[in-house]
């Protein structure tokens, strides 16, 4: 495990260095390891909602199991990302977004999973924007201090900043909050200074028995992700409103080794009866998209035909009743 307080980490950061991805202080090299010896450890992506962290986890384990989208609180549930190369594995934690405002079941579930996954990690990659700073950034880092953990500073969206000067002193600043193992600014989008990252991310790794067959890429199901694939086209193809109101009910998820491909039926629960024809669209065109979309996906995916059905239906009131929820799987994040 990599301790906070090395003396290696009291360098002076190179800013100029870290921004042109030209030097990476206080990295381990790899070639130090026995690569005869396995290492395994738990990373926590953390930050507050819409900053970035499944873009991230995709670019890091380079597949998508997580869904994105520009709204705020996407990701729902605590997802595994597992990298496996070589003596090294690294199980990625993501996690919903933190955020202060806790008004429905949903949002305090959400807050409750994110919370829960900064327990016995190795290391915590805390991603923030490139020159934005909120209150729920500061309630996160807040929770880091009292954590306690090695922390990652990751400066995200520096492509998104014309002046470099800008992230240097954005960067100088968040570096006298806390004591952070690195700082590292990248772009989750472009998928830059994701090496420097997984390097950052190895050193950090005990020596320990790998938690996964090497194949594996995540703990969810494909069942799972069919249910999320849905939601990610929900959120893209509807308006602003409805994200937060809707969610996806996988009941049925059959193989069929005649047509070799999956039979998935889903439900779609929405909160009111406009938002359901909101996702139904003038003569169903919206609902046939949104099913075309995930099933194109899917097969992707899955590397199977996929033959989806798809409903909507009116269930006023699911995202505060902790009863429902937990018939959905939010509970079984926590």
């Amino acid at each position: 495990m990599v301790n906070k307080n090395d003396p290696q980490d009291e360098q002076e950061f190179d800013l100029d260095a870290y921004f042109a991805g030209e030097a990476q202080p206080n990295q381990v090299a790899l070639e130090d390891v026995d690569p005869s010896e396995q290492h395994c450890g738990f990373i926590a992506i953390v930050g507050r909602p819409n900053v970035g962290k499944s873009t991230l986890l995709n670019h890091l384990l380079g597949q998508k199991i997580s869904i994105t989208s520009r709204k705020p609180q996407t990701t729902r549930h605590r997802i595994m990302g597992v990298d496996t190369e070589g003596a090294f594995q690294a199980i990625y934690v993501d996690t919903p977004g933190l955020h202060i405002e806790e008004k429905r079941a949903i949002n305090r579930l959400m807050n409750r999973a994110a919370n829960s996954s900064l327990s016995d990690v190795n290391l915590v990659l805390f991603l923030v924007d490139g020159t934005q700073w909120t209150a729920d950034d500061e309630m996160v880092l807040n929770k880091l201090r009292t954590a306690n953990f090695p922390t990652v500073l990751l400066i995200n969206k520096v492509d998104n900043v014309k002046d470099r000067t800008e992230v240097m002193a954005h960067m100088q600043t968040l570096s006298e909050k806390m004591n952070f193992v690195d700082i590292i600014p990248i772009s989750a989008k472009q998928g830059r200074n994701t090496d420097a990252i997984r390097e950052r991310v190895r050193a950090a790794l005990p020596q320990a028995v790998h938690h996964f067959p090497e194949e594996y890429v995540t703990d969810r199901s494909q069942r799972f992700m069919a249910s999320e694939i849905i939601r990610e086209k929900l959120m893209r193809f509807t308006g602003e409103e409805l994200p937060y109101s809707v969610t996806v009910e996988i009941e049925r998820f059959d193989y069929n080794p005649e047509t070799d491909g999956f039979h998935i039926n889903a439900l779609i629960l929405v909160e009111r009866t406009g938002q359901k024809k909101m996702v139904i669209g003038k003569g169903g065109e919206k609902i046939k998209t949104i099913g075309r979309e995930a099933r194109l996906d899917m097969e992707e995916l899955f590397e199977r035909k996929v033959y989806l059905e798809t409903w909507v239906k009116v269930k006023s009131g699911w995202a505060d009743d902790e009863r429902a929820l937990r018939s959905l799987g939010y509970i079984d994040d926590l």
